[in-house]
């Protein structure tokens, strides 16, 4: 197993679009209701909901807010909420990145509509089912928090190199297939990847091994990337990538493309 950053770029502009929109608590509030109704409506049993949930608290949504979603989930609000169903999109971005879109919609015309509306506008095309998706694997993503250690050293490099190896073998333990080093809000972390089937159990490891596990989802990571060098292409894409992340009934918005932290930086302003 070794560090694996080729969805690097991309996470970090996902972190971006979610930092700046305005609409997190109704899209989470959405997957609790769903995890909610797809299963039994508590978090004990329910791997799927208790993870939402700690997204939900994550991003500071009140008790009382997942309490609502979480009965609305289970039928006990009426029957709001009842039709959202999950669905995929896949489309073509400036210069032919490859675009993969997760909803959740009671209207499937209205939410196909403003998708080829936003694609349109940005240089893009929203594409039949299977145009794109087979250049994505959906994993399993838990990120642990680096707790730092008391050396009498400054350096965070030092403390990472400490709890590296011990990292290693609790991510070996749970089942991990790569991790990353990364630099998350908190300070330094690490992610790593995992089959789908399998997200559960590396979570419950390493927390039983008393690691902060401050993230788990799953995540759509391709295959192969695209580098954007040219500015031009930079800023229409991540125009087009903020366009599709506004739009109510998305979820999530994932593509194969890498730009370096100076391009992206440039292309946001």
């Amino acid at each position: 197993m070794a560090g694996h950053s080729k969805w690097a770029n991309i996470k970090r502009q996902k972190a971006r679009v979610d930092a700046v929109k305005g609409k997190v608590f109704t899209k989470i509030s959405r997957e609790i209701i769903v995890a909610a109704r797809s299963g039994v409506p508590d978090p004990e049993g329910n791997f799927q909901l208790r993870t939402a949930i700690d997204k939900a608290k994550a991003a500071g949504i009140p008790n009382d807010n997942i309490d609502r979603a979480i009965a609305k989930g289970a039928g006990k609000l009426g029957a709001d909420n009842a039709a959202l169903e999950a669905i995929r999109y896949e489309g073509y971005g400036p210069g032919g990145v490859a675009i993969l879109i997760e909803a959740l919609t009671d209207n499937r015309n209205r939410t196909a509509a403003d998708l080829r509306v936003a694609f349109s506008k940005n240089g893009g095309n929203l594409g039949e089912t299977g145009c794109v998706g087979w250049m994505f694997e959906q994993k399993g993503v838990v990120e642990v928090s680096l707790v730092p250690i008391e050396t009498g050293r400054k350096r965070r490099s030092d403390t990472v190199v400490i709890q590296e190896d011990a990292l290693l073998e609790a991510f070996l333990d749970g089942g991990a297939d790569t991790y990353e080093l990364i630099e998350a809000e908190q300070g330094a972390a690490a992610e790593a990847l995992t089959e789908v089937s399998n997200l559960e159990t590396l979570s419950q490891t390493l927390k039983e091994k008393q690691y902060a596990v401050s993230r788990i989802e799953l995540r759509w990571i391709p295959n192969n990337t695209l580098d954007v060098t040219d500015p031009d292409q930079a800023r229409s894409l991540l125009k087009l990538m903020d366009a599709l992340e506004d739009l109510d009934d998305v979820q999530s918005v994932t593509a194969n493309f890498e730009m370096t932290d100076e391009l992206m930086s440039l292309s946001i302003a």
